[in-house]
């Protein structure tokens, strides 16, 4: 199959249902049923599911750049993680709702718990399933919530490298948006682009939304039930790249960055949220230590080129 057959037509899907303005309304608590039925609609939700159960049978590898979509347009619904949460309950011969699900590992807030209708825990091979019950940040315009009372632990690693997917879709994003205000916006009579300062923050900024999305094809490549290894490094790399990508484009921008109608924030909120959730770069570099320090044997060199 052409993976270009399916991207094209998700991300016209996406820019249909997922204008800035219905971001916007979705964040401020209004009805999302519309936005959703268009995806459920769509089939994309099966993407994952195994072909004898009904869906597309793509691996995490194969459906990366649509996830990656996902966070390049801040979709305010857990797309991603139902796709997942489908494919894993189709496995474990349990019937999906057709509502949103998020996925709660254990580790902080839970994205998209405010708006979605099932929250997703257990294991891979035993996914469990329960009605959401979520608990409000507080965060102004915040969709994700906290839940209680659940294991999702072992949910973790697939739940990292979704995350890293779709910090790279909205760091490259974030990227071109910040590129055209640099090479728009004049100061002392020329773009502000030109000056020296600002192109070494865009070259950086640059480095870092290549670094993630590099990260998180590291992550994608070993399926569904990812290697700890390959999880570690997509979520580290990823998170740490959210940081900067965030910090670097509120720097260029200035106060308009910052602003709520400029769709900027719209980007880099979900960065900050993305890089905290399911683990920071700290939890995941105290992960790949720890498999490391397992082989005190192994030079450190093999390790690296295995991980």
């Amino acid at each position: 199959m052409d993976m270009q057959e399916l991207i094209d037509p998700f991300a016209r899907l996406i820019e249909d249902l997922c204008t800035p303005a219905a971001v916007r309304a979705v964040e401020a608590g209004g009805d999302n049923s519309a936005m959703w039925d268009g995806f459920v609609e769509s089939g994309f939700l099966d993407a994952l599911v195994a072909e004898d159960a009904g869906g597309a049978g793509l691996s995490l590898a194969d459906a990366a750049p649509l996830i990656a979509l996902l966070g390049r347009h801040a979709v305010p619904l857990p797309v991603g993680d139902t796709m997942i949460a489908r494919a894993l309950l189709a496995g474990a011969g349990v019937e999906a709702p057709a509502g949103p699900i998020a996925i709660a590992t254990g580790a902080g807030a839970v994205p998209f718990g405010a708006v979605a209708s099932h929250i997703l825990s257990g294991t891979p091979a035993a996914p469990i399933l329960t009605e959401a019950q979520a608990q409000a940040t507080g965060v102004h315009h915040d969709v994700d919530a906290y839940i209680t009372g659940l294991d999702g632990s072992a949910l973790r690693p697939v739940a990292a490298v979704l995350r890293a997917l779709l910090i790279s879709g909205a760091a490259g994003k974030v990227m071109e948006m910040t590129v055209s205000y640099a090479n728009e916006r004049s100061q002392f009579g020329k773009p502000i682009g030109k000056q020296q300062a600002v192109q070494q923050q865009l070259s950086v900024l640059a480095e870092q939304a290549v670094a993630a999305r590099i990260a998180a094809a590291i992550g994608a490549r070993s399926g569904i039930a990812p290697r700890l290894a390959d999880a570690a490094v997509a979520k580290h790399g990823a998170s740490l790249a959210a940081a900067q990508v965030a910090a670097i484009a509120h720097a260029v921008h200035g106060a308009i960055g910052i602003s709520e109608e400029y769709d900027l924030q719209l980007l880099t909120r979900r960065l900050h949220g993305w890089r905290l959730a399911d683990g920071s770069e700290s939890y995941w570099a105290g992960v790949l230590g720890h498999l490391r320090m397992s082989e005190p044997g192994s030079p450190t060199a093999d390790f690296l080129r295995a991980a």
